[in-house]
């Protein structure tokens, strides 16, 4: 199962490098609301069984306004896990409303094309979690969430770290592979 908190991104999707203030006027509770019942429509009009629905984000009891606003929407629909995740905007609730918007097209396909057309759309927000137990790369690498530095950023942070990481240097194995699975997949994102 997928935790709703913290945030549980997409493995491979990437990260948003500049957010936008968004046009939506919502709050966070209606934009939870629009999600929610777009997701019950969409099933609902499909025909096909959508459940184990989670919202998962950065967002927490007193935190409304997290440094990292992303939002990955994680549900099952018709025998596929999907994932549909925006970082797009500087708000939780407008990533939020753009996950509503995208869910509405899905219905929108449903109405004025065939069930075969929304499968094969949703066949792109078919998604596999992080490993459980596995960190972003960010954490690993010690940036914050909102990190969206670049290449030589990352490896000047790599080489610092392998220093006190290395098996050699008092490390672990363990804490080495960490870092070099965290840099592969920083590299590709960035």
């Amino acid at each position: 199962m997928i935790p709703a908190f913290p945030l549980q991104w997409p493995e491979g999707l990437p990260r948003a490098r500049a957010r936008e203030s968004g046009k939506f006027k919502m709050s966070l509770a209606g934009a939870l609301k629009n999600v929610y019942s777009s997701l019950v429509s969409f099933g609902r009009d499909s025909g096909r069984k959508l459940e184990h629905i989670v919202l998962s984000s950065n967002v927490t009891l007193g935190a409304e306004r997290p440094s990292d606003p992303g939002v990955a929407a994680w549900f099952h629909w018709d025998g596929l896990q999907v994932c549909i995740a925006v970082d797009r905007y500087a708000t939780v609730e407008a990533n939020l409303q753009a996950i509503h918007h995208i869910i509405e097209a899905r219905r929108v396909e449903l109405r004025h094309g065939t069930l075969a057309l929304v499968h094969a759309t949703m066949k792109g927000f078919i998604s596999i979690p992080a490993p459980a137990g596995k960190k972003p790369w960010r954490e690993v690498f010690v940036f914050s969430p909102s990190f969206s530095g670049d290449r030589l950023q990352i490896e000047a942070r790599y080489r610092e770290l392998a220093k006190q990481r290395h098996p050699d240097a008092g490390g672990s194995v363990e804490a080495m592979a960490e870092l070099n699975a965290a840099r592969a997949e920083a590299l590709r994102e960035i």
